[in-house]
């Protein structure tokens, strides 16, 4: 059942991805995208498009997570993550993944899976109470299965996604103690070595674990509509950055406090020029003859900057032709996907004791 994949000398991998639920935003950009980017000469890149994962609220709209899925594709190639260098993965063509998710939930207690916060925090934040469907908790399992199928040593993620994480975490040394020996005691950078199936992964949180959205209130987030995306143009960068609330009410001539206003936390984040924001920040402080307006003026131009060749790379995959593309990306991908997540799978079952024979050889392959 073996395999001859497995990842280059020197370059220790990352998985991460986005569950397709519409475009990106400014806060997956800064949470976890660019670090997608930055990443991609270091390390062998998997990047997972979950779309198996939207229908566990979503399975009525069949044709929006399609869509969605090609949408989260052009955003990636938009902010440069190349899939040239990485590899795009569509989760519902990789079969292994469904079926590690079934031997991952045999080792993870229901009501430890309930308790991870994100989940919680999702079935409150749709109004789920508790007509979510049975496979709604199986997803958290899922997302393990995910990352573990690639055997990554870190997953790029925002702040909010840690606690999968850390079930993933647990979920890999939980296999490697029981069916590959390793010492329960043993350190984690150690499990490999010791013989384990799986490393046990790190999460690498992005430069703004969260980012509030234009609401100047909560985080950002598609669902509350407060989301500068990064197909938007820049008359709706405009609108959505000047209706931000500064957090006080004050004259351009009066002292105002850039500690509470969520325009100086976009001005800190986006702004480059290291020197306009610190004299917006001191004039602000001041109050001398600085209005709001100036401050979000400087963060328009900053976020517009950060986007235009955003938005030139996306309009080569938009128009006549831009979905065929897009399904050549996800094709390609998928082929490199599966011939690492089937040898993982094969190692997983052979330390299972699941090794009855070649399975390609099994479906007439």
């Amino acid at each position: 059942m073996g395999s001859t994949v497995d990842q280059p000398a020197g370059r220790p991998r990352i998985l991460t991805g986005d569950t397709p639920t519409g475009r990106l935003h400014l806060g997956h950009y800064v949470g976890s995208l660019e670090n997608r980017v930055r990443l991609q000469d270091e390390y062998e890149c998997y990047f997972l498009l979950a779309n198996m994962h939207a229908f566990t609220t979503r399975a009525d709209k069949p044709s929006e997570i399609r869509e969605s899925t090609l949408e989260i594709v052009r955003d990636w190639i938009a902010v440069g993550m190349d899939p040239n260098r990485s590899t795009f993965v569509l989760q519902t063509e990789v079969p292994a993944i469904a079926e590690l998710t079934w031997f991952l939930a045999m080792l993870l207690p229901f009501n430890r899976v309930m308790r991870n916060p994100t989940l919680k925090t999702e079935i409150d934040a749709k109004d789920l109470g508790d007509t979510y469907s049975f496979g709604f908790p199986m997803y958290a399992v899922g997302q393990c299965a995910d990352i573990l199928a690639f055997r990554p040593q870190l997953v790029p993620v925002g702040v909010d996604q840690v606690a999968h994480i850390e079930m993933c975490r647990e979920a890999a040394r939980r296999f490697d103690q029981v069916y590959c020996g390793v010492d329960p005691h043993a350190e984690e950078e150690d499990y490999e070595k010791l013989g384990g199936v799986f490393p046990v992964p790190s999460a690498l949180v992005g430069r703004v674990g969260r980012l509030v959205g234009t609401d100047g209130q909560h985080k950002m987030s598609k669902s509350l509509n407060n989301s500068v995306f990064l197909s938007d143009t820049p008359k709706q960068v405009k609108k959505k950055i000047n209706s931000m609330y500064p957090g006080q009410s004050r004259e351009p001539d009066q002292p105002g406090d850039p500690a509470i206003n969520p325009v100086f936390d976009y001005l800190d984040t986006f702004c480059k020029d290291e020197a306009l924001r610190a004299e917006l920040r001191d004039r602000y402080t001041r109050g001398d003859n600085l209005g709001d307006g100036h401050v979000k003026a400087a963060v328009i131009d900053s976020v517009n900057e950060l986007l235009e060749p955003m938005r030139a790379r996306r309009a080569e995959l938009e128009g006549p032709g831009g979905d065929d593309a897009v399904i050549d990306i996800i094709k390609a991908g998928a082929v490199k996907a599966n011939a690492q997540a089937e040898h993982t799978l094969a190692l997983a079952k052979d330390a299972m004791g699941l090794n009855f024979g070649d399975r390609r050889s099994m479906l007439g392959l």
